[in-house]
């Protein structure tokens, strides 16, 4: 059955059906996503839009994650439900093999400056190594006919394509406009299935940053379960990368390995982060982190917290080191060198269940 979207007025103990109108010009949510990706719930930067392929095609709007996977954004437009499928799979097949030099150019066209740059600014963090080692679909339109949607959820269960349908619908009241909007399929599943063909561990490295400002301090995060970053805008988009259940190894500048642990609470900002065994915000209780509190009214500058169960910490002193050991010059970023995981999963304890 094909997808239908729908809204309801709550209209005192009934509810009005708000009447669906079709979208004045999909020029208009094109530029939507392209100003704000976090409109399709996706925390994705726009390298390009209309970007020309070698095909004679163009894309319509590229984007990039913060694990330097490329993301192929296409709306439906006026194309049939089965040529905006065979299109989106076309354009991937030249996404696949764009290199570095590539994507650089691209994002310098659209946006003034490099690729790095960009990246660092919009996700507070250095871009990896390796970038496009794998790419995303995604296709937006209002509707999709039954045979399109399973062709779409036939190639993403069955043979793990990255592919998904986003639909954003109109409704209208009077003189107000609203949109709707839903996946397909659940893009966190979809996610995690795209990240198991990949060679991540599953953990996370986390800059504790202690010597910047007095705005932090392993004792703090030790003692109350968290790790933050903040003072400038890219931070709290490199936290907001963790997500509860995820493993983190947190590691101190001039000393080594400290900490592991689970996200158990998303980033929030510092003032408004509870310590449940406390029972007090964590800015009344007192702190080694004297700034800890400088900029807490201000989303882009405050420190922004994500709580964390330790399972195994060390004072600073015990950090766990080795010459040559994976480090990250950032806040965040997801660990891939196993020569460091073995040892960091060997030092700390790390149970397969774990892992």
């Amino acid at each position: 059955m094909a997808f239908n979207m729908a809204l309801w007025k709550v209209n005192g103990d009934k509810l009005d059906t708000m009447p669906k109108t079709k979208l004045d010009s999909e020029d208009r949510l094109e530029k939507w996503i392209y100003e704000d990706p976090s409109v399709m719930g996706m925390y994705i930067f726009i390298i390009g839009r209309q970007v020309q392929t070698d095909y004679g095609g163009r894309i319509d709007l590229l984007g990039i994650d913060s694990q330097g996977d490329l993301i192929i954004i296409e709306l439906k437009r006026d194309k049939t439900p089965r040529d905006v499928v065979a299109q989106v799979l076309d354009y991937a097949s030249w996404v696949k093999d764009l290199t570095y030099d590539e994507v650089n150019a691209i994002t310098s066209s659209n946006h003034s400056k490099s690729l790095s740059v960009a990246f660092s600014e919009y996700f507070g963090m250095t871009i990896p190594e390796t970038i496009n080692a794998s790419h995303r679909m995604i296709i937006v339109a209002s509707e999709l006919d039954s045979s399109s949607e399973r062709i779409v959820q036939y190639l993403a269960e069955e043979h793990n394509v990255d592919i998904n349908a986003v639909f954003f619908n109109t409704f209208k009241l009077e003189t107000e406009e609203f949109i709707g909007r839903a996946w397909l399929m659940d893009p966190g599943e979809l996610q995690i299935r795209s990240e198991r063909k990949q060679s991540w561990s599953g953990f996370w490295f986390v800059n504790v940053g202690e010597i910047e400002g007095d705005h932090r301090n392993w004792d703090d995060c030790r003692k109350y379960g968290y790790v933050s970053a903040g003072q400038g805008e890219r931070f709290p988009r490199a936290m907001k990368n963790l997500k509860i259940g995820e493993k983190v190894f947190a590691y101190l500048s001039e000393y080594g390995y400290v900490g592991f642990g689970e996200v158990v609470k998303e980033a929030q900002m510092i003032k408004d982060f509870f310590v449940e065994d406390e029972k007090k915000y964590l800015l009344n209780l007192e702190l080694k982190a004297k700034n800890a509190g400088e900029n807490k009214d201000n989303p882009e500058m405050s420190e922004w917290a994500v709580g964390i169960k330790w399972i195994r910490t060390f004072n600073r002193e015990d950090a766990k080191t080795f010459k040559g050991i994976f480090v990250y010059p950032a806040t965040l970023c997801k660990l891939r060198n196993q020569e460091t995981i073995n040892f960091l999963k060997r030092e700390f304890g790390v149970k397969e269940q774990e892992s």
